[in-house]
């Protein structure tokens, strides 16, 4: 067995490295898990190599394959022994057949909070908005912050599609407006709302994890909202807002409208720049939408009421 160099450190944990291919893993894998292996993870053999293979999915597009070609298993074991151990059960068992075992090398004991902070810094939405992790100081320019650390629940203002619907709410007058947070995650873009002003503000979400997460994150920065399951939404809203995917978003299309007032804007995120008439298309019987910001490849649609 070849060694695999290892990190600097003490030890803390053994990891078993694998190369397998691809009709192999859920076997493997299985192994390693009846093996007392504290945690197994699957990663493209290839990546960052010219033959690296993308898996990730788009709405509208054929499913990605299940997995890779080749995949790399780390195995993670409580002790070099037992991670060795491991390696020579696997060996001679049938389904082992074309894989590699690449060697084992040990984890050294990493502060991985330190490490996980570090890897989020405040993010600006305009030169005076910002979200803000709870470990930092707000940026001297900051007027307007959000509170928000990495959870459960989609929404941290890194992504494109929730810093258009950000920059949306922070440059448009909702003070004292009606708004309705549809698919609301960490309840990011509710809190915005309410922190320009917006009131009431309801948040909902499919997710009960999502709904509590909003509760939390609204109490942490100080302001207030009703957050709830979808049949929590009622009625017509000033804005609608919803940062979901270009599929659900389709679906959802005469219940969104339905809640948007006359006057009210409709505000959707999280669609690709090629779905741009896709959804014009779904929403026309009820709305004009129209792309009013784009990053990276994503657009925010509008829409008013007359």
């Amino acid at each position: 067995m070849s060694a695999v160099d290892s990190p600097s450190g003490a030890a803390r944990w053994y990891e078993l490295v694998l190369h397998v291919p691809e009709a192999r893993v859920d076997d493997v894998s299985d192994a390693l898990e009846a093996l007392e292996a504290l945690s197994v993870s699957v990663e493209d053999a290839d990546a960052h190599t010219p033959a690296e293979q993308a898996l990730f999915g788009e709405p509208g597009l054929p499913a990605p394959a299940a997995g890779w070609q080749r995949s790399r298993v780390v195995a993670l074991f409580d002790t070099e022994a037992q991670a060795r151990e491991a390696a020579a059960l696997l060996a001679p068992q049938d389904f082992f057949a074309d894989c590699e075992v690449v060697g084992v090398r040990p984890v050294a004991d990493t502060d991985w909070v330190r490490l996980t902070q570090s890897q989020f810094d405040p993010v600006p939405i305009t030169p005076d908005f910002w979200i803000v992790p709870s470990w930092h100081e707000p940026p001297a320019a900051a007027r307007t912050v959000i509170r928000l650390d990495p959870g459960l629940a989609f929404g941290t203002g890194t992504h494109p599609t929730t810093r258009m619907c950000l920059r949306w709410i922070a440059t448009h007058d909702v003070a004292q407006r009606r708004v309705l947070d549809y698919g609301c995650g960490s309840g990011i873009l509710a809190i915005a709302a309410a922190k320009f002003g917006a009131t009431p503000v309801d948040a909902v979400d499919i997710d009960p994890a999502a709904v509590e997460s909003t509760r939390l994150n609204a109490a942490a920065n100080g302001v207030a909202l009703a957050a709830g399951l979808p049949e929590h939404a009622r009625g017509a809203y000033d804005v609608v807002l919803a940062n979901i995917l270009a599929t659900p978003l389709k679906v959802l299309a005469p219940l969104l409208c339905a809640h948007v007032a006359p006057g009210g804007h409709l505000v959707l995120a999280g669609i690709l720049e090629r779905q741009a008439d896709e959804l014009r298309e779904a929403y026309a019987p009820w709305l004009a939408l129209q792309v009013h910001d784009a990053e990276d490849g994503w657009i925010l649609m509008t829409a008013r009421r007359a």
